[in-house]
């Protein structure tokens, strides 16, 4: 019977830690997107959604502002995962890329910018410990992960870019190089 007792506890108790997790996610992390995303929208309201969109053609054209320029600035400006959103200026053909890149930046730029991935800052401060205990600067650590992290995450983008090509004529299909938004 203590058998039964114990699996029935054990049951319910999964089901009291999801609803705690979902319980913080209602109070933390979705609140928090919803205000980034009507932090963007208010941010392409007042630049102009046609500014938007030249500036998006213009990363559009070179994959180093593509996968390198454009996810650090929003990264940077938007923080994760609202950084990811907008990927949405680019053509459907670039979307993958920037994902990518946009996704490993908002890991890569922490240990500088902690406010990008503050949910992922323990790990960075843990290995920051472990350099500290080593005596060694972990500003230092900081400016390397994040020169590495440029460097390696415009490759994640560039690399899909191929990836992506494999893909489509794999599957005989052709993604769109024109950007094309709801409000056009």
């Amino acid at each position: 019977m203590n058998v039964i007792v114990k699996f029935a506890s054990g049951f319910m108790g999964l089901f009291d830690t999801g609803a705690q997790t979902f319980i913080g996610w209602v109070s933390g992390i979705v609140p928090k997107v919803l205000l980034l995303l009507i932090l963007m929208n208010t941010i392409i309201a007042l630049v102009g959604q046609d500014r938007i969109n030249k500036f998006a053609k213009v990363c559009s054209k070179n994959v180093i502002l593509a996968y390198g320029v454009l996810p650090f600035i929003a990264a940077f400006m938007l923080g994760n995962p609202m950084a990811l959103s907008m990927g949405k200026f680019l053509p459907e053909r670039q979307k993958p890329s920037y994902y990518a890149s946009a996704a490993y930046r908002c890991h890569t730029n922490s240990g500088i910018f902690p406010h990008i991935n503050p949910g992922e800052i323990f790990i960075y401060m843990g290995i920051a410990a472990g350099i500290q205990k080593l005596g060694l600067n972990e500003t230092d650590l900081a400016l390397r992960y994040l020169l590495v992290g440029l460097v390696m995450n415009f490759f994640a983008g560039w690399v899909t870019d191929f990836t992506t090509k494999i893909v489509m004529k794999q599957q005989g299909i052709e993604l769109s190089n024109e950007i094309k938004l709801e409000d056009q």
